[in-house]
């Protein structure tokens, strides 16, 4: 599975629906998160380098200071509306497998180049199967004016980006990067 994104969910209280999305398929697989959580995921989508180590970058730093991997994660079960995961990790040879929710399971697979894979089971129960129709019409396509527009806003928007993370202001950091995506389309 790839991550196809983030975005807020109105219905939950401020949480997030992280979505990810079939590697070679059309099914996508939305579970709701905690703020903290996607605030991790998305600053690692970003390449963001906050100024101290996050949780799970700790976590990463810890597993690989015992010269162990993590080899993959899967997202294996579902159970009254609750996702459970598994982090499968190389220590000494032996492969050893933790549980864990799947944001903070997927927050360390990010940091790790780690694999994420999704259990068949869970896949058909909360999958949602969707067509590829990315063409635009010729009225949905951008005019040169409004690309120059963007650009401008886009790197207006970087800058406060910059600035929110020196100043660890992760949510303001995580809104702006939402917008700046948004506007990348």
């Amino acid at each position: 599975m790839d991550i196809l994104g983030l975005s807020t969910s109105p219905s939950s209280g401020g949480a997030y629906a992280l979505i990810l999305s079939e590697t070679e398929g059309f099914r996508r697989l939305p579970i709701i998160i905690g703020t903290f959580e996607a605030q991790a995921i998305a600053l690692e989508l970003e390449s963001i380098k906050p100024p101290r180590p996050m949780t799970h970058d700790l976590l990463r730093n810890i597993i690989q200071s015992f010269e162990s991997d993590v080899n993959r994660i899967v997202i294996s079960d579902l159970s009254d509306g609750t996702f459970f995961a598994t982090i499968h990790i190389q220590v000494n040879g032996k492969e050893m497998e933790l549980d864990a929710r799947p944001s903070d399971a997927i927050a360390l697979a990010i940091r790790s180049d780690a694999p994420i894979y999704v259990s068949l089971k869970v896949l058909d129960e909360a999958g949602i199967s969707t067509e590829e129709t990315t063409r635009k019409t010729p009225y949905e396509q951008e005019k040169p004016e409004d690309i120059e527009n963007n650009l401008t806003k886009i790197e207006d928007l970087e800058s406060d980006l910059k600035t929110a993370i020196e100043t660890e202001n992760y949510e303001k950091a995580a809104k702006i990067r939402d917008q700046i995506n948004k506007m990348k389309g």
